[in-house]
């Protein structure tokens, strides 16, 4: 078989999938259009990833907007660390990831290194551009965010979203009302991200735009034993820690309880996740044996992660691609939030039973503080009541202003008080997926190629739950009453909510072809014995078996083949 990618994509361009992004205007890397058939597909399984997250998790989705103001990615740290090494070919001009390019010969953790180390690093590499070695070029931080300005003739300074988890954070209060002021809760979105990528120059891989669907699940930062964790137990998932990548050794297979038990994977919650993943991404047709967990290495993994692992899977042409990332984030987001926005980022937990404990209070001297402050001094002294203070005094804060008070001006009683519970910040755990790159992995794993009667048969061997078209209905010829038989079955299967497509152009085979090449798992076929018997044909996409069925069972038979309940062999038995 040629190039993977260049069949894959010739498939998907000329059948409806994917096309470049204003073709007509000389395109723009980093963007595409989904046709017809792809964006069918990738609401397909944008919802098979609600169906796992929503439906059997729980966790409801909210939409935020992608434009978000400045503060918000000054909280989270975008504006400042947002940025991607680059350094510019002095031979073509072109603007190029420092880090693709050595990690293209071989230097392993290139994303890790300094600039300079990467300035040393490509010194003598070729720039994937022009073929020419790369010499002396400066390597330097570039900020991956779109930056706009909100309002007209404003200086207020906003950004695409670079994530969609931000919006669920600045949420976090209203979230917490919604879910009954009690942990753990989480909340979803799907939605489109921005990034001004350097050099994309992997299609689907890489995109300017693209989808993620992200959830943020706010845990007891103590408790993090999942509550069903059982569902996931024994689930077995190939897992690379950072020690296997350090000796070069595979993946190895491990149950989500032992990969806990052993301190492979930090806590239930993220073992949980990484098992729930593999399950998704195997629904939606990605190959169980081209799938791994791969866990960040310590000088990888950000400062604040207790615990990072990717989910990568192998591409023909890109090796082994990222495409779900699942980590223990602690408290740095809310913690970060609350810092910059002043709000209260902490669930109330209520103990069982009230506890009795001693603490110091400071008692100001209202004679000396009401003369010396006047109208300040009783928030002065509010303040005072819940400050730590020194040996010589303490120092509060009221309207901006620091203000010390000397210990002489004050007492400090000790008093036994009742606490029914206590302020605690939760900790997030985020499995965060590029859709994008789910779909052409998708795509890739798919499509397969084989001789059928001296021909090439291209197929697209797509999981019926993410399938563009469900079922194709053809009439053998478009006469004799055969079309309007079909065209009924057609409106009867779109009763059910299949999405059918109705087929009466050209020879049966060319037509089989045609559904085969876009993925389409069961075709019915109408033929004059459906006139005298009142059955049809159904064929399978991937055995090509075909069965006779009665006309009046097709719309439960394809249900229940879309639906898994049954299959074609036990169909054809």
């Amino acid at each position: 078989m040629s190039d993977i990618y260049e069949n894959v994509m010739e498939v998907a361009r000329r059948r409806g999938f994917v096309w470049p992004s204003s073709e007509i205007y000389g395109s723009v890397a980093g963007f595409i259009d989904y046709g017809p058939l792809g964006a069918m597909m990738k609401r397909n399984v944008e919802n098979v990833w609600r169906n796992f997250y929503i439906i059997q998790e729980g966790y409801y989705e909210i939409e935020c907007p992608t434009v978000g103001a400045e503060a918000i990615f000054v909280a989270s740290g975008h504006v400042k660390e947002f940025a991607d090494k680059m350094c510019q070919c002095p031979h073509c001009g072109e603007y190029l990831r420092a880090d693709h390019i050595a990690e293209e010969h071989g230097v392993e953790g290139a994303g890790a290194l300094s600039a300079e180390m990467l300035k040393s690093r490509i010194y003598e590499l070729p720039c994937p551009a022009c073929g020419e070695t790369m010499g002396e070029t400066d390597v330097f931080n570039f900020n991956l965010m779109f930056e706009t300005t909100i309002g007209p003739g404003s200086q207020r300074r906003g950004y695409l979203r670079p994530e969609t988890a931000q919006g669920i954070f600045t949420d976090f209060a209203r979230l917490l009302r919604f879910y009954r002021d009690k942990l753990p809760f989480g909340a979803v979105q799907i939605g489109k991200s921005y990034r001004n990528e350097i050099s994309p120059r992997q299609g689907m891989i890489r995109l300017r735009e693209f989808s993620q669907a992200e959830a943020e699940i706010f845990v007891h930062p103590e408790e993090k034993k999942h509550p069903v964790f059982h569902r996931y137990a024994e689930y077995q998932v190939p897992l690379l820690t950072y020690g296997l990548q350090e000796t070069g050794k595979p993946p190895v297979q491990k149950t989500m309880r032992d990969a806990v038990d052993e301190g492979i994977v930090a806590n239930e919650y993220v073992a949980y996740y990484i098992a729930l993943t593999h399950e998704l991404l195997v629904t939606i047709g990605v190959d169980p044996e081209k799938l791994r967990f791969r866990q960040h290495m310590p000088d990888e993994r950000a400062h604040y992660a207790m615990d990072c692992w990717d989910a990568e899977v192998f591409s023909g042409r890109f090796g082994w691609v990222e495409i779900v990332g699942i980590a223990d984030r602690t408290d740095y987001d809310l913690r970060a939030h609350a810092a910059n926005s002043g709000s209260s980022f902490t669930v109330f937990i209520p103990f069982e039973e009230a506890r009795k404990v001693s603490r110091k209070r400071i008692v100001p001297d209202m004679g000396v503080l009401g003369p010396r402050y006047r109208g300040r001094a009783k928030a002065i002294a509010d303040t005072m009541a819940e400050a730590t203070p020194g040996e010589a005094g303490v120092t509060v804060e009221v309207d901006g202003e620091e203000i010390f008070i000397p210990a002489e001006q004050y007492q400090i009683r000790e008093e036994e008080v009742e606490v029914r519970g206590e302020e605690v910040m939760p900790h997030v755990i985020e499995p965060s997926y590029g859709i994008d790159r789910m779909m052409y992995v998708v795509l890739e794993h798919a499509y397969a190629e084989e001789e059928v009667e001296e021909e090439v048969r291209r197929v697209l061997r797509l999981p019926p739950a993410v399938a563009p078209v469900q079922a194709a209905v053809f009439p053998l010829m478009n006469r004799d009453g055969l079309d309007l038989i079909a065209r009924q079955i057609a409106d009867t299967l779109a009763r059910r909510q299949i999405v059918a497509q109705y087929d009466d152009s050209g020879a049966i085979g060319r037509r089989y072809r045609r559904q085969d090449e876009i993925g389409t798992p069961f075709a019915v076929t109408v033929d004059y014995d459906t006139k005298e018997d009142d059955t049809v044909t159904i064929r399978d996409r991937d055995s090509m078996e075909q069965v006779r069925i009665p006309v009046d069972q097709v719309a439960d038979v394809v249900c229940s083949l879309i639906a898994g309940t049954m299959t074609f062999r036990d169909l054809a038995a």
